[in-house]
């Protein structure tokens, strides 16, 4: 077995990094960086960029960013290692992020969490032996009316139970269709999803239902009875409500 470093990468590890990736890259690193007033504001991106290049973010990845940006290592480092959307290490085609956070997890998240564990014989944020799913759990993921949620590369798989589940990581290590319950028709793999997050249109954000049931519910109520928003040009201020309306 391979040894990681403190870089997140393996001793053994050969890095892709040639002169040819490079040059591809850094075409797709100028587009990147075109579209920010500073370069150094195109770094998230392009973090993502080398992390779709070989599936995490290696110093080879991180140094590449920094050259790009002509900022240091040590400035790329700090952010990659404060996000937890970057991988330091290698992991699966598909990353399984199981919400443990407060309402999920009273709603079950934990037990799915802990069936996942003790099916796929994993730790938080190993990887199975055929290279397939690493799991994780992860915080709130903004879907709090679907709980309990667990994400697939960043897809939303609402209403979780155990059983579901365990089915869903079955069928991806089998190489069978897996449908996101909104969003996107179908899975793409993690280095193609960090690709699409590094600004690369994959054809398919308009698929499938992006907000559905209880998302809608306050929406629809509106609608049936009328309501508008308040024009935000024509709010009070505290001044104008006087001294009451300032307290």
């Amino acid at each position: 077995m391979s040894e990681n470093n403190d870089n997140g990468t393996t001793e053994t590890e050969q890095s892709v990094f040639t002169d040819e990736v490079v040059t591809r890259l850094a075409q797709d690193a100028k587009e990147i960086i075109s579209r920010y007033p500073k370069p150094r504001s195109a770094l998230l991106p392009l973090l993502h960029l080398v992390q779709a290049e070989e599936g995490h973010v290696s110093k080879d990845g991180m140094r590449f960013c920094a050259d790009q940006l002509d900022i240091t290592l040590a400035e790329v480092n700090a952010v990659a290692t404060f996000y937890t959307m970057y991988r330091r290490r290698p992991g699966g085609d598909y990353q399984v992020g199981v919400c443990t956070n407060t309402l999920c997890a009273v709603m079950g998240g934990d037990e799915i969490f802990s069936s996942l564990k003790e099916h796929l014989d994993l730790a938080n944020g190993e990887t199975t032996e055929d290279g397939k799913v690493t799991l994780e759990h992860v915080e709130c993921n903004a879907a709090c009316d679907f709980a309990p949620v667990v994400m697939v590369n960043w897809e939303f798989f609402d209403d979780q139970t155990p059983a579901t589940a365990k089915q869903m990581v079955d069928d991806l290590r089998l190489g069978k269709d897996v449908v996101p319950t909104r969003g996107p028709k179908s899975l793409c793999t993690w280095k193609q999803a960090s690709r699409v997050l590094a600004g690369f249109d994959d054809g398919r954000a308009g698929e499938g239902v992006q907000a559905a049931g209880p998302s809608l519910a306050g929406l629809n109520l509106a609608r049936e009875r009328g309501w508008e928003a308040p024009d935000p040009n024509n709010l009070p201020t505290p001044i104008d409500q006087g001294e009451e309306g300032a307290k």
